[in-house]
C-alpha cells in the first residue's frame, strides 16, 4: 500500500492503494509505521506523495463502516498516532499533493512541514462536516495553526472545498506548481533544508513545531476516545451510509 522511493537522504512514501488512496485501517497503520521508521533508519527528510491526480480521498468510509465499535475505536487511535507521528517527526516532511486531497487527504498534508499542490481542477479541503463528521479538535487546532483563526473557522464549519489556487490564497498549501513538478519540487524543498547547518536547523525546527507536537500528545490523552464515540452518532452514521451507497454506484 506504500511504495518507498529513495532520493538520496530524502525518502518518498508514496501511497499506493488505487483508485483513490483511501485511508483504510491497514493503510493508516502501514503509513504510521513508515513515518516513524524513517528517522531510525538514517533518513533525514521525507516526502509524502500519492499518484498523479489523486493524493488521497481521505478515510475509506465504506470499508470503515464494516467495522464494529471495538475495531473502529482502534482505527481512530491508530489515526491519531499517525497524526502525532507526522506532527512530531524529528525530520522534515513535505506533502507532494499532485491531485485531489479532500478530507483525510488534506489532514495528512496539514500535519506535514510544507505542502506543494498541483495546478489544475483538483479538490482540497476539510469537508468532514458535509459528510456528517464533526471535525476532530486535533485537526481543527492544526488547521488554525496553519491558516489562522478566521480562515480555519470558515473552512472547518462549512466544509468548503477549494481549488489549489484558493488553497494557496488561504494558506492551506504553500506552493502551486505544474503537476509534473510537484514531486521534484517537494524533494528539492527537503534538500534545501538539508543544506543548512544540521544542529541549527533541526533544533530550530523542533522549537517551531513544539506546539503542534504538544497538540498531538494532548489529543491522544484527552480526545481520541470521545471522537471515536462520535463516529457512532445516529446522524453521522446515516450520512456516512448514504455517502457509502453513492460511492458504490
Amino acid at each position: 500500500m506504500i511504495d518507498i522511493v529513495e532520493h538520496g537522504e530524502v525518502r518518498e512514501l508514496r501511497l499506493r492503494r488505487p483508485p483513490a488512496n483511501a485511508l483504510s485501517a491497514d493503510l493508516i497503520s502501514v503509513l504510521r509505521r513508515a513515518v516513524t521508521a524513517a528517522p531510525r533508519e538514517g533518513v533525514r527528510a521525507m516526502v509524502l506523495s500519492g499518484s498523479p491526480g489523486m493524493f488521497s480521498a481521505g478515510l475509506d468510509v465504506p470499508q470503515l463502516l464494516t467495522l464494529d465499535r471495538t475495531g473502529m475505536n482502534a482505527v481512530w487511535r491508530e489515526f491519531y498516532q499517525l497524526l502525532g507521528a507526522l506532527g512530531s517527526s524529528p525530520i522534515p516532511i513535505a506533502a507532494a499533493v499532485a491531485g485531489h486531497a479532500p478530507a483525510g487527504g488534506t489532514v495528512l498534508a496539514i500535519f506535514c512541514d510544507w505542502r506543494i499542490a498541483a495546478e489544475g481542477n483538483w479538490k482540497l479541503g476539510l469537508n468532514e462536516v458535509q459528510v456528517g463528521l464533526r471535525l476532530p479538535p486535533v485537526i481543527y487546532a492544526a488547521l488554525r495553526r496553519l491558516v489562522g483563526t478566521r480562515n480555519a473557522e470558515q473552512l472547518a464549519v462549512t466544509g468548503r472545498i477549494l481549488s489549489p489556487q484558493q488553497a494557496l490564497t488561504m494558506g492551506l498549501v504553500d506552493e502551486v506548481v505544474a503537476q509534473e513538478l510537484v514531486l521534484p519540487r517537494a524533494v528539492a524543498w527537503c534538500e534545501e533544508l538539508l543544506k543548512l547547518p544540521r544542529f541549527a536547523m533541526e533544533g530550530t525546527r523542533a522549537d517551531a513545531r513544539a506546539d503542534l507536537a504538544e497538540i498531538c500528545d494532548k489529543a491522544m490523552v484527552d480526545e481520541v476516545d470521545l471522537v471515536a464515540d462520535q463516529w457512532w452518532n445516529e446522524e453521522t452514521q446515516s450520512v456516512l451510509r448514504g455517502l457509502a451507497a453513492k460511492l458504490k454506484k
